[in-house]
């Protein structure tokens, strides 16, 4: 589980505590990935792909969703997937 964001950006910050809650009753923790540090790094794709969606979770290489979390469709996911 991803969330892709970008420091400084307030609904990023929602996300990843939403993502926390959520993923917490799972055993999981997500990998929080910010697109504009690893487009510094070299790797601009992710940038390219979701910088103008942020936040943006991906759940097994796929994006599930973006602007909020998606908490039903998640945790159905999340079920399904145990």
């Amino acid at each position: 589980m991803e969330l892709m964001t970008r420091a400084g950006c307030s609904a990023c910050a929602a996300a990843e505590s939403t993502l926390r809650r959520i993923l917490a009753d799972y055993g999981l923790e997500p990998q929080v990935v910010d697109v504009d540090e690893r487009a510094a790094a070299g790797d601009v794709l992710l940038r390219a792909e979701y910088g103008d969606r942020l936040p943006v979770v991906v759940l097994d290489g796929a994006e599930h969703s973006y602007w909020e979390v998606d908490e039903p469709r998640l945790r159905a996911d999340l079920t399904a997937a145990r």
